[in-house]
């Protein structure tokens, strides 16, 4: 199980008043740390990392009030999932470590990024199975590394249920790492839509690493 430590940085402002009163004032900033390290993205406003920008060290199901569109992204450290919509709806986008100085580069549909969560079932091993109908019934077939055409592998095109047992995923809707994203994590998905799918065709999956 992957541990996660937050620490608590309490800041001390003095406030003097008119009357030249000494008042502390105390902030409390609570950081997430997954993996015993800090995740940190940056969002901008406009391409090319500049206009007003916002960086974030943590779970965010509500962006709006911190930028009203987003046209490039850094991430400096982790892996993130990006929701087109607030709390963690809409289309996904699934990102590592680099620099996306447009939305086209995270392949995404529009400048809407409304909440963001950090990845944290990141590991060094990869194991997940996809059944071809739901409750893990019919032909079941196991993967450890990227495909970039399930098709190639897995005849019948459609993934109704799968269960991720090491390491976290991209489900694609089409082949090439192309078309909506889909983040799983370990654990166990009886039908298509409890990875937030409109459907059950999987074109390509991808493992996700953190660097």
């Amino acid at each position: 199980m992957e541990k996660v430590r937050v620490y608590s940085f309490l800041h001390v402002f003095i406030h003097r008043s008119e009357t030249d009163t000494v008042k502390p004032v105390f902030i409390y900033k609570c950081i997430a740390f997954s993996g015993f390290s800090l995740q940190i993205i940056v969002f901008y406003e406009d391409r090319n990392f500049q206009g007003r920008y916002y960086e974030c060290n943590s779970d965010c199901p509500e962006l709006k009030t911190h930028f009203s569109r987003c046209n490039s992204v850094r991430v400096e450290s982790g892996a993130w999932v990006l929701y087109e919509r607030p709390n963690y709806l809409g289309y996904q986008y699934i990102l590592t470590r680099g620099e996306y100085p447009d939305y086209q580069r995270w392949m995404g549909y529009n400048d809407s990024i409304r909440s963001c969560r950090i990845i944290r079932n990141i590991s060094d091993v990869f194991r997940v199975r996809v059944y071809e109908l739901p409750d893990f019934s019919g032909q079941m077939l196991e993967f450890t590394e990227d495909v970039s055409s399930l098709a190639e592998r897995w005849p019948i095109r459609e993934v109704h249920s799968a269960r991720v047992q090491d390491g976290a995923w991209v489900f694609y809707e089409l082949p090439n790492y192309r078309g909506r994203q889909y983040l799983l994590e370990r654990g166990q998905y009886r039908r298509f839509n409890e990875w937030a799918a409109m459907n059950p065709n999987v074109g390509s999956i991808r493992c996700i690493h953190d660097s």
